[in-house]
């Protein structure tokens, strides 16, 4: 049995890197002085992918010695892609690493090879519905209509994670949409769904899109429904959605966040990580200019503990920024 049949609930995003062959580090070219390294980010059209490319820019930028080859991929199915070797780099969510890294669900066990090279940004979970909703809190989920992303997607096994900690499963509910955010949206607007869930950085460009034609309200998570989360992952922080962030938003909505990393097969060569950390620091504005979430980046925020074992050569890099 192949890793991919056997982790065949991740095919829908995991495909396009399973088509890729590669060794577990990087591939030499044929004159043996280039090594390129893949890196896994999100689906085209995401926020993920154009950062993938920013990266690779700056990797590349002014030697000859690592190239970069960017491919789709998503939170889930990037952790599977470190472990088996099918990329040496990946961009990921905290906890979808520390769920792998333990062997939770969605991961039938625990995953090797997996180590944090910088913690780089927030990202919200965010429970989506119309105004005349009457869904108020995650109990009211039940026999709805949700949509939400495809399987293997981290939005997708967090929406899993709260139904799970309120007693339910996706059985509870009416019916079940996976698809992309614009899938999503246009179930909204068509009033064919009642909810629509997604993990992103805020405002999501997908919410707004749907908030642009329908007045929308997001689900506020309850300091008890994070404790119920808390124990599917301890990492699931608690935050707020400031009022503002979307229209006819007048509060501020409290809910849960977590870390978008930078992440590397821990046998990745150090220097490679220092190169990626080198440009990291030093090409900050480049990355806010795709994604300007980073914005404000820092040693003390890419040092945050995450959960997720760091890599040796980041470890040493970090030193020496302190001398």
């Amino acid at each position: 049995m192949s890793i991919y049949t056997k982790y065949n609930y991740l095919k829908p995003i995991a495909i396009a890197i399973a088509l890729v062959s590669m060794s577990l580090v990087g591939c030499s070219d044929q004159s043996g002085n280039t090594q390129t390294y893949k890196l896994v980010t999100g689906p085209q059209g995401g926020a993920w992918y154009p950062l993938g490319g920013a990266l690779k820019a700056l990797i590349e930028n002014g030697q000859s010695e690592i190239k970069v080859q960017v491919l789709p991929g998503g939170g889930v199915s990037n952790a599977l892609a470190l472990h088996t070797g099918q990329a040496q780099i990946a961009l990921a969510q905290s906890v979808t690493s520390l769920d792998a890294i333990g062997g939770k669900p969605p991961f039938k066990e625990s995953l090797q090879n997996i180590c944090n090279i910088a913690t780089l940004y927030r990202q919200y979970f965010q429970v989506v519905t119309l105004a005349e909703s009457s869904v108020n809190n995650p109990y009211d989920l039940e026999n709805k209509v949700l949509a939400t992303q495809p399987k293997g997607a981290t939005g997708e096994a967090i929406t899993n994670h709260l139904l799970q900690a309120h007693d339910m499963s996706y059985k509870s509910l009416e019916n079940v949409s996976f698809g992309s955010y614009t899938d999503s949206v246009t179930l909204m607007k068509d009033g064919n769904a009642d909810v629509f869930t997604l993990t992103t950085t805020i405002p999501s460009g997908a919410v707004m899109d749907l908030a642009s034609s329908r007045t929308i309200k997001l689900m506020p998570m309850s300091e008890e429904s994070h404790k119920k989360m808390l124990k599917i992952n301890s990492k699931y922080e608690r935050g707020f959605i400031p009022a503002g962030t979307y229209p006819k938003q007048n509060n501020d909505v409290p809910t849960i966040f977590w870390y978008t990393h930078l992440a590397a097969r821990c046998d990745v060569e150090n220097h490679v990580i220092s190169r990626i950390l080198d440009v990291v620091q030093s090409g900050s504005m480049e990355l806010v200019s795709v994604t300007k979430a980073i914005a404000g980046l820092n040693i003390e925020t890419m040092t945050r503990d995450i959960g997720v074992p760091m890599h040796p050569g980041a470890t040493e890099w970090y030193e020496k920024q302190k001398k």
